[in-house]
């Protein structure tokens, strides 16, 4: 799975400019690599989120002086309330308003245990997100160049910008935090004596590695932004916590779905599936076409039939009722019984009438059901009953001791 990792650069620090905007370099153009496993890189450069290449998701690395690091005991509070009480507890540590920063906890940080948190400027950070977003650009993390740990690292930093005489940075990080000075500053000089006696591993960008090593005096290993980049992006770090943290990646996977969809390459696809639609549309108009005309057929067979059979019956309204209605007559004047006439609900009762059980005491017909009371019945004869005529076309139900026999309707055999 591709990843995109962008380098946010330095936020600015200028008198008298807006340090939570990005700078007009910064909005136009970042650095990026992309890398197919987090260890290879097979396209790197700079240029505007927009023209940046595409990838299955979206790292971004903040520079070392754009991060501080605060340690504290971790609050016992709910999720809901956990950054406020991490606020409370930096509150006096800080020089900004703390509603004004972003805090990230260290990863596998616990409450009640001692452990670093990540404070960055939130305006800031929010813009670059912001601006990303717009140009189609899923964030999934956020992670810092540097950060605490047990292995001392030092890095030798080249100047950001076009400016050759701005002095190198040096970024420290061990167990305690993480420091980012200029070499030239005498703090940096103080230091250093503590720096060389701890056996750290020291790097330095290919630009600044000979300067470094006389500084340092010793050797470094050379390693660019890119290599540095990808260290950051394989941590466990994510810095997109609580407010920031990403919430929407259903709708922003959705949007990359669509994206794609769009895309020239999937073209013949969209042609396919457009004319794979057509075709079945097409046939199930065709379908239904064809049914309707053989049940117009139908149709006019039962009119043809009603017609044939009786053809007193001028006006022809519903062919099947109508053709029951004159039959029913029929056999009416025949003096034959219908099938819910009283003497065929008797017969029918008649033939699965429980043995030992006397005649009916009590009846009730309402023209096509016919309703007995059967107090005195056991349980076994009941079931045996309506198993009996169930199987046929006859309708069982039963209602506290009155059995009710009906002709069974279509779907209500019992």
């Amino acid at each position: 799975m591709s990843t995109l990792v962008i380098q946010l650069s330095p936020r600015a620090r200028l008198a008298g400019s807006d340090s939570r905007a990005p700078a007009r370099d910064e909005a136009n153009e970042l650095a990026y690599v992309l890398t197919p496993d987090g260890l290879n890189i097979t396209r790197q450069g700079r240029t505007t989120p927009a023209l940046m290449p595409k990838a299955d998701s979206a790292v971004v690395v903040l520079a070392e002086q754009d991060v501080s690091w605060q340690q504290i005991n971790v609050p016992k509070a709910p999720a809901a309330r956990l950054r406020a009480a991490i606020a409370g507890l930096l509150e006096e540590q800080l020089l900004e308003d703390t509603e004004s920063l972003h805090f990230a906890l260290a990863p596998g940080a616990a409450a009640g245990q001692r452990g670093f948190v990540a404070v960055i400027d939130k305006a800031w950070l929010k813009a670059h997100l912001t601006a990303l977003d717009k140009a189609g650009i899923s964030v999934e993390r956020a992670v810092p160049m540097a950060w605490p740990e047990d292995t001392p690292l030092g890095h030798f930093g080249a100047p950001f910008g076009d400016d050759a005489s701005a002095p190198i940075q040096v970024t420290w990080s061990d167990a305690n935090g993480v420091v980012c000075v200029g070499v030239n500053g005498a703090l940096a000089r103080q230091m250093l004596p503590q720096w060389a006696s701890q056996p750290a591993r020291w790097t330095a960008h290919p630009a600044v590695a000979a300067p470094a090593e006389r500084w340092l005096g010793a050797s470094v290993l050379v390693q660019g932004d890119e290599q540095r980049a990808l260290q950051a992006m394989r941590s466990l770090w994510n810095l997109l916590q609580f407010d920031l943290a990403a919430r929407h990646r259903g709708t922003l996977a959705l949007r990359e779905a669509m994206r794609r969809w769009r895309s020239s390459s999937w073209r013949p696809v969209r042609w396919g599936l457009a004319a794979l639609v057509a075709v079945q549309v097409l046939g199930l108009n065709l379908w239904a076409w064809h049914q309707e005309r053989q049940i117009a057929s139908k149709r006019e067979a039962m009119v043809s039939l009603l017609r044939s059979t009786h053809p007193q019956v001028r006006a022809v309204l519903d062919a099947p009722a109508q053709m029951q209605k004159e039959t029913d007559v029929l056999r009416a004047a025949a003096g034959r019984s219908g099938e819910g006439d009283l003497d065929t609900l008797l017969g029918v009762a008649a033939s699965a009438w429980p043995e030992g059980q006397g005649p009916l005491q009590t009846i009730k017909y309402d023209g096509t059901r016919l309703s007995f009371s059967t107090s005195g019945w056991s349980e076994p004869q009941v079931a045996q009953f309506r198993s009996q005529l169930g199987a046929g076309d006859w309708s069982v139900t039963q209602e506290g001791a009155t059995l009710t026999l009906a002709r069974a309707t279509a779907g209500k055999k019992s």
